[in-house]
């Protein structure tokens, strides 16, 4: 499935690692340019609606991140494939290989944890970055207590060394993407059948690298975060965050952890579900209209 009115091309961004793009915009009427980052279990389809609309007076770049939909998916050899700090520069390279120096980035989900640490990594080239339903890697480890912790159990399966969860997942691989999509979805409309279909497939060939990516979350990309704590970094540009209110159900102040990392903060919560920009894709423009334009 594509993106209507959306260009697709391969873009290599770096050694034997291309990512599948959807681009509008630009010589077309285009504007800044505004990157969109998918999360788990989808791909860049997720913005179809908040892109269309965006494209009107921007550049859109949608990329399905390494080891998702269509891009490349690298064996992991070293514990570093699939960290968001790797992540994070393949979308530096992906907007300069398109011709953009700063450009202003959107995450969701593992998508949003990209665009963190590229905010983090890349403060000269991300004008403004918006998370949607995260939290930083460090803060939501130490969030996760007791009980409530079960309701992210796909953390801590993935998080197991190589082998036991990419073979459990692989023998159920629709069962087990398809229970959060339908968990994680307020409006099951908003996802429908064609398009469930097509995150389904593309997750089943990508269990090794999906698994790799939240292997990575357990261990170094931790690491990056508290190097980072320790030297004082924080996000420099404009920040804004929207996510469903789980921090008082699970116990924790949302807007007061991303407030140590985001001086210039913008949060709030949304009655959507965790899949808010397919649920509710006009807040989603309006957010990131709010801050960007």
């Amino acid at each position: 499935m594509t993106i209507p009115g959306f260009d697709y091309r391969r873009v290599q961004v770096a050694d034997g690692v291309s990512l599948n793009v959807a681009v509008a915009g630009g010589a077309n009427g285009g504007g800044s340019p505004i990157v969109l980052l998918h999360g788990f279990p989808q791909t860049h389809l997720i913005w179809r609606h908040v892109a269309a609309e965006l494209a009107r007076d921007h550049t859109v770049i949608c990329p399905d991140l390494r080891g998702y939909g269509d891009s490349d998916k690298p064996a992991e050899t070293d514990g570093t494939a699939y960290s968001k700090r790797t992540m994070a520069a393949d979308i530096v390279a992906l907007a300069a290989a398109l011709g953009h120096e700063q450009f202003a980035l959107v995450g969701h989900d593992r998508g949003a944890l990209v665009a963190f640490r590229a905010g983090l990594d890349h403060p000269d080239k991300v004008t403004h970055l918006v998370c949607l339903d995260i939290l930083p890697t460090l803060d939501m480890w130490d969030a996760m207590h007791g009980v409530n912790a079960a309701v992210a159990f796909h953390l801590y399966l993935m998080a197991q060394p190589p082998g036991l969860p990419e073979e459990m997942i692989a023998a159920a691989p629709d069962a087990f993407f398809g229970y959060f999509l339908d968990l994680w979805v307020k409006d099951p409309s908003a996802i429908p059948a064609d398009v469930r279909a097509a995150y389904l497939k593309a997750s089943r060939e990508a269990v090794a690298s999906i698994v790799a990516d939240y292997r990575a979350s357990a261990g170094v990309d931790i690491e990056h975060d508290r190097q980072d704590l320790a030297a004082g970094n924080k996000l420099q540009m404009p920040v804004a965050v929207l996510q469903q209110d789980w921090g008082a159900a699970l116990g924790f102040d949302a807007a007061a952890l991303w407030s140590a990392w985001a001086p210039d903060l913008h949060h709030a919560t949304t009655t959507a579900g965790h899949f808010m920009a397919e649920e509710a894709p006009e807040e989603i423009v309006k957010t990131i209209r709010t801050l960007a334009d």
